[in-house]
């Protein structure tokens, strides 16, 4: 069935509106016909099988058939990504949704080429949360991710946000194996963490000042392997090695 978003507060009646651009789609792009049934996200956990009823130029009428409440994921990750050039971004926005990231905050570190202000900030924003839902109608998520406006990583710092395992790609010496964090971990509270946060830096690393800070605060270095990796491969790398870990039996 093809999946639809709507925010939470177009979701609590039993007949919901698709309209602007998800109409547009449905009926432009997918040819959804009344009669049909379609899934309607609400990126909140709310899971909807619909029957389209009605349709006019610019929106479409849905009768909710089924409500399903899906549970979050049992530890919320944040994933604090220093912005690359061009679009690349977006892909990464999109495979953390996939991975079921809870949170996405882009890094304004001192290698970073892009330069915004606050305006420009909140517009990539949202123009980025876009992404993380069509990531969502991609993959069938009932949690949409929250994309953030950029920021330094010293104001993000400065907000003292605590995380249960807090870990940083680390290329220095010394960096260790997840793993090694999570057995840690788990050997002292008998669980495996509620709240992880991850930094991974841009082309050319973090500086060794950011490195300084980020440490500092109390986050964990990780090694990605003997190989320098591209941006996006380092996000989808630690991402995945994070579902892995926290999906393992111990």
């Amino acid at each position: 069935m093809h999946r639809f978003y709507l925010p939470p507060k177009e979701c609590r009646e039993a007949t919901l509106s698709l309209t602007g651009r998800e109409a547009h789609h449905a009926r432009q792009v997918l040819r959804v016909r009344e009669g049909e049934r379609v899934v309607v996200l609400d990126g909140a956990g709310q899971h909807l099988e619909c029957e389209v009823i009605g349709q006019k130029r610019d929106s479409l009428a849905l009768q909710v058939l089924e409500r399903k409440t899906i549970p979050p994921l049992p530890c919320a990750i944040t994933l604090l990504q220093a912005i690359p050039k061009g679009k690349i971004i977006e892909s990464i926005i999109q495979k953390a949704t996939e991975l079921g990231v809870a949170r996405i905050v882009p890094i304004l570190s001192e290698r970073v080429v892009t330069h915004l202000d606050s305006d420009t900030g909140k517009a990539k924003a949202e123009k980025w949360q876009q992404v993380a839902i069509e990531a969502i109608k991609q993959c069938g998520s009932a949690w949409l991710p929250k994309v953030e406006p950029p920021l330094m990583p010293r104001e993000f710092l400065a907000r003292r946000e605590e995380f249960e395992l807090p870990l940083v790609g680390c290329l220095e010496p010394g960096s260790r194996h997840p793993r090694h964090w999570f057995d840690k971990f788990f050997a002292e509270y008998k669980r495996g963490p509620k709240t992880i946060c991850v930094w991974v830096g841009p082309e050319g690393d973090f500086t060794p000042a950011e490195y300084g800070m980020i440490k500092n605060a109390g986050a964990l270095p990780i090694t990605l392997g003997r190989l320098v990796l591209r941006v996006e491969t380092a996000a989808t790398y630690c991402l995945s090695v994070l579902n892995y870990e926290l999906q393992a039996e111990r």
